[in-house]
């Protein structure tokens, strides 16, 4: 993640050094984003290690085509999509795996991607411009109860009805196309707003989650991970918002827990399932120091674990 035009990646040392890399090792970066965490990486690496680095994002994998190194490659796939992505570049087995969860600082700063209400342009939001439905197009189909929905689930919206009634009246007469329209439907239909927040914050969250399925995708790529990952290799977890840090939880949880079964079953100790991971440490958030210098790290949440 970056704030304002300088790259400044959240958690950089304590992710990194939660990986515990090996000088030799193999190593996938699912988000590279501007390649903070990469970068850092493949600093760690001796001439024999490796990193498969992944993106979506079509000007992040421009972004990556200024690293000239032989041990990296980067590749165009979203995180969700670990497994193919390692296949394709031949690599069968990790010692470990870093997501950085969520929309990166560039995305939100370029005010033609739609990501933000602070600039007039296109209502987009697709990480992968190169694919799928925007959020303009999927407002102008979608029924009352779908978009009250997402954005109850994904915005946390306690108005999420009256949006949507709103949209979906406002559409009959004229298209919602672009990101001012947008927020300001919402601000004149939400009534008691935030302190600090502008009332259409919730709302553009729920429609991004949405269009780019983020939460299926941390969902699927985090089994992934743990095939991909090799005995004693870290899946290292970086997310900014409460339920992307809630799948994440529940999954390491799940893991490194042995006994899964329900009680009073007739089984010896040595009979039970072995949990496939460990939990490293408690979570981890951004110091004081850096929140007041990258505002933007507030609420990312950081999770270790180690695979059995």
């Amino acid at each position: 993640m970056t704030a304002g035009s300088t790259h400044v990646t959240v958690l950089l040392e304590e992710a990194v050094d939660s990986l515990a890399i090996k000088a030799d090792g193999v190593y996938l970066d699912g988000t590279f984003g501007r390649g903070g965490h990469s970068r850092r990486i493949l600093s760690c690496l001796g001439e024999k290690g490796r990193l498969v680095a992944v993106d979506r994002d079509p000007q992040a994998i421009a972004a990556g085509a200024a690293i000239k190194d032989s041990r990296f490659q980067l590749v165009h796939r979203a995180f969700g999509e670990m497994t193919e992505a390692a296949r394709e570049a031949g690599v069968q087995g990790v010692d470990g795996i870093l997501l950085d969860i969520g929309v990166s600082s560039p995305q939100i700063d370029d005010g033609g991607r739609g990501f933000s209400f602070r600039q007039d342009a296109p209502l987009d939001m697709r990480m992968d411009t190169t694919q799928g439905e925007t959020a303009a197009e999927w407002l102008a189909r979608a029924d009352e109860k779908e978009i009250t929905e997402i954005i109850r689930n994904y915005g946390e919206e306690r108005f999420a009805f009256q949006i949507a009634k709103k949209v979906v009246a406002t559409r009959v007469e004229q298209p919602i196309v672009t990101t001012a329209q947008f927020a300001a439907l919402v601000r004149a239909t939400v009534r008691t707003r935030e302190p600090g927040q502008d009332a259409a914050t919730r709302s553009f969250q729920a429609l991004r989650i949405h269009i780019n399925q983020e939460l299926r995708q941390l969902e699927i790529a985090l089994p992934q991970a743990l095939e991909l990952l090799r005995p004693g290799g870290r899946l290292v977890v970086i997310s900014f918002h409460s339920l992307e840090d809630r799948i994440v939880k529940n999954f390491l949880r799940e893991q490194s827990t042995a006994d899964n079964l329900p009680k009073n079953l007739p089984l010896r100790a040595d009979q039970l399932p072995k949990p496939k991971m460990r939990l490293i440490g408690k979570a981890i958030k951004p110091s004081a120091a850096e929140i007041a210098a990258n505002p933007r790290a507030r609420s990312a949440v950081m999770r270790v674990a180690e695979k059995i």
